[in-house]
């Protein structure tokens, strides 16, 4: 990383999710916000949950998304590195984004050092203790057989079930979560099992929808990045200084 130059972090834009006209307004929000920043990047992190949905056949992709795909691979052409990784909405994404706008696809934790400080960065669905039934879930959607069996069913049908599964698990859980506490969120456990095996500066995490730092040791930080459904949050390595911060 150049010292003048800046790493930034943002996860759970969930672009595409109901109601379309409000998606197409924070994919907006979101394209001015890279536009604003990019020059001043080195790197961009996009933590999973990118798309609200998003399956790859051999010849057909989700529709809509231009504006941030188009941004995405101007930013990608100025030479910034644009790291996304893949969530539980969009665990399907496969070879179409890295070759056509030129991301690098990450599908499971990562370890990076910048400016002397250690990172463990993940989107974090599935990590930590419990979650039985959502690890076997995540299990099935990665499973090769059940993605060829999902290509077998036409566009429309697997599409059209999908962003009604997504609305119906909204009108139930809503977006809105609260922190469970040092005890019982899963991640926090992880990150402290993890800082048993090594050191590590910060954890960054997306999945959980909440803007928040937890201290866990007194050199040792675990980021929550937010989302851009409620929260437009995000985080900014500034040299060796991390900082999360809010969209004006």
């Amino acid at each position: 990383m150049s010292d003048s130059k800046k790493i930034f972090f943002l996860s759970d834009l969930h672009l595409g999710m109901y109601p379309e006209e409000v998606s197409r307004s924070r994919e907006i929000k979101v394209v001015q916000w890279l536009e604003s920043i990019y020059r001043e990047a080195s790197e961009i992190y996009l933590l999973g949950d990118t798309f609200d949905y998003w399956y790859e056949y051999r010849k057909v992709i989700p529709k809509g998304f231009t504006r941030f795909l188009g941004k995405i691979a101007e930013i990608t052409d100025a030479g910034v590195k644009v790291n996304m990784f893949t969530g539980n909405h969009d665990v399907w994404i496969f070879d179409y984004l890295p070759k056509e706008i030129g991301v690098e696809v990450f599908r499971h934790p990562v370890i990076r050092e910048y400016g002397g400080k250690k990172f463990y960065i993940a989107h974090g669905d599935g990590l930590g203790p419990g979650q039985m039934g959502f690890k076997l879930l995540k299990w099935l959607f990665t499973s090769k057989t059940a993605q060829w069996l999902f290509s077998r069913i036409h566009p429309n049908a697997s599409i059209s079930f999908a962003h009604g599964w997504s609305k119906k698990s909204r009108h139930a859980k809503g977006v809105s979560v609260d922190f469970l506490g040092n005890d019982k969120e899963y991640l926090v456990l992880h990150a402290r099992e993890k800082l048993k095996e090594e050191a590590f500066d910060y954890f960054i995490f997306g999945h959980r929808h909440l803007p928040l730092e937890v201290e866990l040791t007194k050199d040792s930080t675990l980021v929550y990045l937010g989302d851009w459904i409620e929260n437009f949050s995000y985080a900014v390595l500034d040299g060796s200084t991390l900082s999360l911060k809010k969209l004006d």
